[in-house]
């Protein structure tokens, strides 16, 4: 498939209470790679088989939950003609260009607001670093995996659940606007056309966002990374409680998506996943719908209820 439009999620920047434990969990526990701060005290990270600069992006504050999530395009002329087509389709708001350097090794970016009230933004520009797979580079004879990974070391920052009221308009604007697909989605039985919940991706992968619809306005319910299998789900959850970090729920396996996943929070109260598996996707397989009376499977395969805790907990 040739993806000409949003490419993937390119960075997620979160607020944290404060910053030296947070630190610790997303360099320590997690396994992020720390890539650079600015003076405006933010801290930029990646995952080990990231080759650009930075994918995560954190910031101490009062409150903690998300600030933006960024989207890399395909090119500079990518950038301009969705700038102008989010202006123009009406379901966007507080639209504004941010100039190249704001964040380090980053061009210009095209911030804008969704109905859920998440702050979103485009970029087709960022520093390459590399992930150290390789002596003469990561593109020559590259090694599988660098030496000196820690903690749970995803490969990627991969994906958010977000919390809002306007579902449809935010749906609307992804696929319509921005070209993704809703890959799955959850639909109340008594009005087959109401829809609690969209998993929309702009890739092959199952998901590259979800939302589900709640009465709040731009939430975070937590921020994923990706690991190659199952296997390292389950270390995942031993290092999460050798290092005593608070775990939500999990290892267990989600209907949604077929993806094995742990929840874990780090220090702010920020809830993080690390999953494997799910399947690949292409824009002509027909949305996987589930109903509101098997949304205990669909979200805890193996349990097959809901947890109220995990539902009512976002930040």
């Amino acid at each position: 498939m040739a993806i000409t439009g949003v490419l993937r999620p390119g960075h997620v920047a979160m607020r944290v209470l404060e910053l030296k434990p947070a630190l610790k969990h997303y360099v320590e526990v997690l396994g992020l790679v720390e890539t650079g701060r600015d003076d405006k005290g933010r801290v930029y990270l990646k995952a080990w088989d990231e080759i650009d600069h930075h994918s995560v992006v954190l910031r101490e504050a009062d409150e903690a939950g998300l600030d933006y999530m960024g989207w890399k395009v395909a090119s500079a002329a990518t950038l301009q003609r969705l700038a102008a087509e989010v202006e123009a389709s009406g379901l966007a708001s507080d639209m504004a260009w941010i100039p190249a350097g704001e964040h380090p090794e980053t061009g210009e970016r095209f911030r804008f607001t969704v109905p859920t009230g998440h702050v979103m933004e485009l970029y087709a520009d960022k520093g390459k670093v590399g992930n150290g797979c390789g002596t003469d580079g990561p593109d020559i004879n590259p090694d599988p995996w660098p030496d000196g990974l820690k903690g749970i070391a995803p490969s990627r920052f991969d994906h958010c659940l977000l919390y809002g009221d306007d579902l449809d308009g935010t749906v609307k604007l992804f696929t319509e606007v921005l070209g993704f697909s809703v890959a799955e989605r959850v639909m109340t039985s008594a009005d087959k056309n109401f829809m609690i919940a969209a998993f929309l991706s702009c890739s092959n992968k199952a998901h590259d966002v979800a939302f589900i619809r709640q009465p709040v306005k731009g939430k975070l319910h937590h921020a994923s990374f990706e690991l190659g299998s199952w296997e390292k789900v389950l270390r995942a959850a031993d290092i999460l409680s050798r290092t005593k970090t608070s775990i939500d729920l999990g290892p267990t396996r989600h209907g949604i998506t077929r993806g094995e996943t742990i929840y874990f929070f780090d220090p702010s109260g920020n809830r993080n996943e690390v999953f494997s598996g799910g399947y690949i996707f292409y824009p002509d397989k027909p949305a996987i719908t589930w109903f509101d009376e098997t949304l205990g499977p669909a979200i805890f395969y193996h349990d097959r209820q809901l947890n109220e805790a995990f539902l009512s907990v976002f930040t």
